[in-house]
């Protein structure tokens, strides 16, 4: 990037190390800031920066608040009895936009992934099992991507709850809608035909 001048270069660089931002994106991003209006660039920045002092872990669910507990935690409409465990805010925010659940939340903040040297006791599952003891909880929905991480932290956790009497259940894996089996792969056939249920 000799190309660029020093401090352009060096915000293509930063953009860079965002999620799903590569070169070519964050160059098109940068070059895009240059030609906003200086306050819109500042009123971005502003932004930023009052995202990063407001914005902290609720101190339950670990969600994304500017107050603690979040909005969620506090609500006496949600139920108790049922928790959806979730490995990043983003998967809460999917189930939450279907409008179909009603309970509580925990975000662990990740999957076991050794591989990346993610072990379990770099997640919040102690505070999860904490949870689980102090909480009227029936049910527990591993809702966790059908990935090996995935998989493999689905279990771990499975097995820790078993002691606990609680139903543990995972979010059913199948087709999409309006997909068509030719042109499904073999494993999510199978896991369909594994989570039928009744018509």
């Amino acid at each position: 990037m000799l190309y660029y001048p020093r401090s352009l270069a060096k915000l293509i660089e930063e953009l860079e190390r965002l999620p799903s931002i590569g070169p070519k994106s964050a160059q098109r991003l940068a070059l895009h800031l240059l030609r906003c209006p200086p306050e819109q660039v500042r009123t971005l920045a502003s932004v930023l920066l009052e995202v990063l002092q407001q914005v902290k872990r609720c101190s339950i669910c670990f969600n994304y608040t500017e107050e603690d507990p979040c909005a969620l935690c506090q609500d006496p409409r949600r139920d108790a009895s049922l928790m959806c465990v979730v490995a990043d805010p983003r998967d809460m925010i999917a189930i939450e936009n279907t409008g179909e659940y009603r309970g509580r939340y925990h975000v662990l903040g990740g999957l076991i992934s050794p591989m990346d040297g993610v072990m379990p006791e770099d997640l919040r599952v102690k505070e999860l099992l904490a949870r689980l003891q102090d909480q009227p909880v029936q049910e527990i929905i591993l809702a966790l991507n059908p990935i090996a991480e995935g998989d493999v932290t689905a279990i771990y956790i499975a097995r820790l709850v078993r002691p606990l009497g609680i139903r543990t259940t995972r979010l059913a894996l199948g087709l999409p809608v309006g997909g068509d089996l030719d042109y499904v792969d073999q494993v999510t056939i199978a896991r369909a035909l594994e989570g039928r249920r009744e018509i």
